[in-house]
Formats: structure tokens, C-alpha cells, sequence
């Protein structure tokens, strides 16, 4: 007998829903900023937070590649391995600067970012940085990651009405401005929560006609006698 074979004709592929963004919430980022234990991670948070930068990108971050009096500094970006000049908060270079008042290396084309081992001195690596911003979340149980930080900055910029849509494109180096405008789509848990919050208002009482008018005469004025 002939072995049963699946046919190919008429076969098809489930689509695989796109992840949704992660923006993480300002509750949340203070706590995670209270867990930090350094002022280089606080630094980091700073830059990841206000710039919306990728992790990688400002881990890479040389001495010479950033401006203090304009607040802006320089990444190479991934994909197109341009070198572009990016803003960030005030808050962040100052925690650079009390980073750097610690006496870490600070040579003209020398990385910024280095681990804490004085006897086998290295520059912070992307998994170090994880692991950090991982244990300042241990108090909140929550597991956002890195990239999370550059969707929390664009949200917050996209809910800024100072900033139009091609300006965060232009902060977040998006090639299109397609890619920008997912972060002007609802997620599904925000939608679900405001659904909730809905349903559990009172339920307002509907309109009664007051007892001195007719009420034949006002039903049959708004179109609702039977």
C-alpha cells in the first residue's frame, strides 16, 4: 500500500503575531533607579532613558564622542554604521560626570563604560549591563529588558505634544517613519485596562422627565413616543 503522504497543495503557514512594544512605567522606573548601586549604572539609565539609544550602541561610547555644554553625544547606529549625533536629558551627563569623578579612565578615544575589576580591568559588556538592570528589578519581579528602555523613551517622546512624529523618527534614527508609528498604536494591555476601568464605574442613572412637564408631550417632542 502506498504510504500516506500530506499533500503541500492548499497548505499554509500560521502568521506569527509581531510582539508588541514595552513601555516601562514611571512607577517603576524609579524603583528600578533606586536599585541601582552605582552612579555608572545610573548614568546609563539616564542616557538609555532619555535618548532612546540601543543598549549596544551607547555601550560603545568613546571619550571625545560627547558634549557636555550641548548635551548631546555620538553613536555609531546599528544597520547603518553611521556615526550620528544623539540629545539627552541633563540628568544624564550629570551622572556621567559623577561617574567619571571616580577616577575611571578617561583617554581621548578610550571607551567610557568599564566593569568594576580593578585587578582585570574590562570594558562593561553588554550581558554585564543586562545582569545590572536585571538585579535592580529583583524588588519589582518584573523582567524588562534593555530594549525596553529605548520603547519607554520613544513613548514618552511620542506623548510629549512638543514632539511631532518625524522628530522622534529623527531621534530614533528610523530609517521610515513607518517604523515610528507603532508607537502610536494602542496595546492590547493598555486597551484591556481602560475596558476594565470602564466597567467598573457606577452606572449613571438614565434621564427622568421632571414631574412639571407633560411627559406624553416631551416624549413625543424627542421622537420616543410609541
Amino acid at each position: 500500500m502506498e504510504p500516506f503522504r500530506l499533500s503541500r497543495r492548499g497548505t499554509y503557514r500560521q502568521r506569527v503575531t509581531r510582539p508588541a512594544w514595552r513601555g516601562i512605567p514611571d512607577d517603576a522606573v524609579g524603583t528600578i533607579f533606586a536599585g541601582l548601586k552605582h552612579h555608572r549604572d545610573r548614568a546609563l539609565l539616564s542616557f538609555w532613558l532619555s535618548s532612546g539609544v540601543r543598549a549596544e550602541e551607547l555601550l560603545g561610547l568613546r571619550h571625545g564622542d560627547y558634549d557636555f555644554g550641548e548635551h548631546t553625544f555620538v553613536v555609531t547606529s546599528k544597520g547603518t554604521r553611521n556615526r550620528d549625533m544623539v540629545p539627552a536629558s541633563a540628568d544624564a551627563f550629570v551622572w556621567l560626570a559623577l561617574y567619571m569623578r571616580e577616577g575611571q579612565p578617561a583617554a581621548p578615544g578610550d571607551l567610557v563604560w568599564w566593569a568594576f575589576a580593578p585587578k582585570n580591568r574590562r570594558p562593561l559588556t553588554y550581558g554585564a549591563a543586562r545582569r545590572v538592570f536585571s538585579r535592580a528589578q529583583e524588588a519589582l519581579g518584573s523582567n524588562w529588558t534593555l530594549h525596553d528602555l529605548r520603547h519607554t523613551a520613544a513613548e514618552r517622546m511620542i506623548a510629549d505634544p512638543a514632539f511631532t512624529l518625524v522628530d522622534v523618527q529623527t531621534v530614533l534614527r528610523h530609517a521610515s517613519v513607518t517604523t515610528t508609528t507603532v508607537y502610536t498604536q494602542p496595546r492590547m494591555e493598555d486597551v484591556l485596562q481602560k475596558v476594565l476601568e470602564h466597567y467598573a464605574k457606577p452606572r449613571q442613572p438614565a434621564p427622568t422627565i421632571e414631574p412639571e412637564y407633560d411627559g406624553d408631550a416631551v416624549r413625543e417632542l424627542l421622537g420616543l413616543a410609541e
